[in-house]
């Protein structure tokens, strides 16, 4: 066990996580952050079900929600049989305005319900002022809409412990994921270890960083050592972590390609090493100065 999740068998793509309200979730995601809207998004989904993903997360703000949904739709694969992550765009917090997102990105989709809805971010520019009481009525509004089956799970992206702390005050349902930057660039080792104590998965975004990741000697090196690409060294080493890494590519082979991590395990010494790269591709942003 690491933290506080039990690492999955780690034998292919459809082992799961158990979050804290019972539900399973598939230990891969595949990412769609600025896949294009259109035929791109679309077939990159479609590409994905097909090489064996059955995790899929997209969001609002993305843009790309209803191409996404028609990627799932075309795939061929039941729904029940799919997991599909959607998150709040920040000029839509509050309680009002949460229901009526949730029925916007239900239609974008064309789904009946979500697997998971997640609050994008902690403190947009819109709420800065409120965000603590804004949080509280969007999160009431999600465990509305949880009761209900619109969602199978509810949880956050970009909190700091501040943020989570507050929510908890009224919240009577605990997160069940924390979607954050989250690659060997950034452990965010308060973040995480907040997350562990409350029983809330750490999905990893970006968890291969940047380009710039993929030029680190000791990534290449260890490349070369387990025979796989500096990118199937990077996911192993989250998988071996307990976190939940979301991949995006819109390239058929990198997708196949990120897919094959099952064949290998990163020693110990190795993953210290992983640990101890900090700031070579970037940090996370901080979300109580972001300008969106």
């Amino acid at each position: 066990m690491i933290g506080g999740f039990i690492l999955a068998k780690l034998t292919k793509l459809t082992d799961t996580y158990e979050l804290n309200n019972g539900v399973k979730i598939p230990i891969v995601g595949f990412g769609t952050w600025q896949t294009p809207d259109g035929d791109v998004a679309e077939k990159s989904v479609e590409e994905a079900i097909a090489a064996g993903y059955r995790h899929i997360d997209t969001a609002f703000a993305y843009g790309n929600e209803k191409s996404v949904g028609k990627g799932i739709k075309d795939s061929g694969v039941a729904r029940d049989q799919l997991w599909v992550t959607s998150k709040l765009t920040g000029n839509d917090h509050g309680y009002e305005n949460t229901k009526k997102a949730i029925d916007k990105s239900l239609n974008n989709l064309g789904l009946d319900y979500l697997d998971l809805f997640l609050i994008h971010w902690p403190n947009p520019i819109a709420y800065r002022d409120s965000w603590e009481k804004t949080n509280a009525d969007t999160w009431r509004a999600m465990e509305e809409a949880q009761k209900a089956g619109k969602l199978r799970t509810i949880g956050v992206s970009n909190f700091r412990p501040k943020h989570l702390d507050a929510l908890l005050k009224t919240a009577t349902v605990t997160p069940q994921v924390n979607q954050i930057f989250l690659n060997p660039s950034d452990l965010q080792p308060e973040v995480v270890a907040y997350n562990d104590a409350h029983d809330i998965l750490s999905e990893a975004y970006s968890p291969l960083g940047t380009g710039k990741i993929f030029a680190v000697d000791e990534l290449k090196t260890m490349s070369e050592k387990y025979s796989k690409t500096v990118a199937q060294v990077v996911l192993r080493w989250s998988l071996q972590h307990g976190f939940l890494p979301l991949p995006k590519s819109v390239h058929e082979a990198r997708i196949i390609e990120n897919t094959k991590l099952f064949d290998f395990e990163i020693d110990e010494a190795d993953m210290k090493t992983i640990d101890g790269l900090r700031g070579v591709a970037g940090l996370a942003t901080d979300p109580d100065t972001i300008t969106w």
